[in-house]
């Protein structure tokens, strides 16, 4: 199992970076949606993309290298 390697913590430390990268994201986009009218509305939606975006792609890694 990847959790008894020498690199386990930094496996770990990605799962959990990219959870909360993916919480985060889905907040800011829902946020973002709620307030339209107010200005920061399009800043707080693209932060939530990128965020999710970002988390999404370390779980990727993850199991990318968990699988070689």
């Amino acid at each position: 199992m990847a959790a008894y390697t020498a690199d386990g913590a930094m496996l770990l430390a990605k799962k959990f970076g990219g959870l909360v990268l993916i919480f985060f994201g889905i907040l800011c986009i829902a946020i973002g949606l709620e307030y339209r009218s107010n200005g920061l509305s399009l800043g707080l939606f693209a932060a939530g993309i990128i965020a999710l975006a970002c988390g999404i792609a370390l779980l990727a890694l993850k199991i990318i290298r968990r699988n070689e």
